[in-house]
């Protein structure tokens, strides 16, 4: 039996019983809610929750489960000429979601930018028999194994002809983006970046939720390994956290910007 952590969505399998903790929500980056850790099955949580669709531009169409389910973000579908790419991955897999992606051509490739969006990523890539690209700096949070799942090593990887996966670290030592070089370029950030409720900032957190900052030099290394890459678009993992143009100068300006506060004892920034 599969049981999935309501705090955070990630699956186990643990037979009748569920398991005494989650070790995602255990962890300084995550954390246990007041009222406790707590279980749903697949069963219970298709019977309460449904996926809403939305859509971003050509080829782009969100997904986000309503009511909200643990930390709810959003998982992307993008259409490309080498087949539909899942970008993260939500707990929901009800039977409305299978039979909309199957009309929508299936996936053939799903990539996660980090531990905290695993949930029943190996159900999904069951479901539409999918290449699961995991960085394998992160291998420690998978909880159920999958045939599917793929390890990746290094800085960056192609996994089509105009898509590319960039580990950048930071949040998680895999934590990765994804680009898609199609047209002036767009950046699938997850939470590796958090896109600001205005839309105009980016930030870097170990921990988004305990409000754990990252080092100036990790922050300095995030901006680089991007800076490399052409984008006006960057899509993040919530509703609401699209930046939609001048992208790649609003991320330079506020790693500039996080690394002054780090770096500048009374906290003044010169910068504009």
């Amino acid at each position: 039996m599969i049981h999935i952590c309501n705090g955070c969505g990630t699956s186990f399998v643990s037979g009748p019983v569920a398991p005494e903790q989650c070790p995602v929500c255990n962890d300084e980056r995550q954390f246990i809610p007041t009222t406790g850790q707590r279980w749903t099955t697949e069963a219970d949580l298709h019977r309460g929750h449904a996926n809403m669709w939305r859509q971003h531009g050509p080829g782009v169409l969100s997904l986000q489960t309503q009511p909200r389910f643990a930390i709810g973000q959003r998982a992307f579908l993008i259409s490309t000429p080498s087949g539909n790419i899942l970008w993260d991955c939500v707990a929901c897999l009800d039977p409305a979601t299978i039979t909309l992606i199957q009309r929508l051509g299936g996936i053939c490739v799903i990539a996660i930018s980090h531990p905290h969006y695993y949930t029943t990523m190996q159900d999904w890539a069951a479901a539409f028999d999918a290449t699961l690209y995991l960085h394998a700096d992160d291998r420690e949070w998978v909880m159920r194994d999958s045939p599917h799942i793929e390890l990746w090593q290094g800085d960056s990887l192609a996994i089509a002809p105009d898509i590319t996966l960039v580990r950048l670290g930071g949040h998680f030592a895999g934590g990765t983006v994804l680009h898609w070089s199609v047209g002036s370029g767009v950046v699938f950030a997850g939470d590796i970046l958090q896109v600001s409720p205005g839309s105009d900032r980016v930030s870097f957190m170990w921990s988004y939720p305990n409000l754990l900052p990252l080092s100036a030099r990790k922050v300095k290394d995030i901006e680089a390994r991007l800076g490399g890459y052409r984008y006006e678009r960057l899509l993040g993992a919530f509703a609401g956290q699209d930046i939609n143009g001048d992208a790649k100068t609003v991320v330079a300006k506020s790693a500039a910007r996080y690394i002054s506060c780090l770096e500048e004892t009374d906290g003044a920034y010169s910068g504009s």
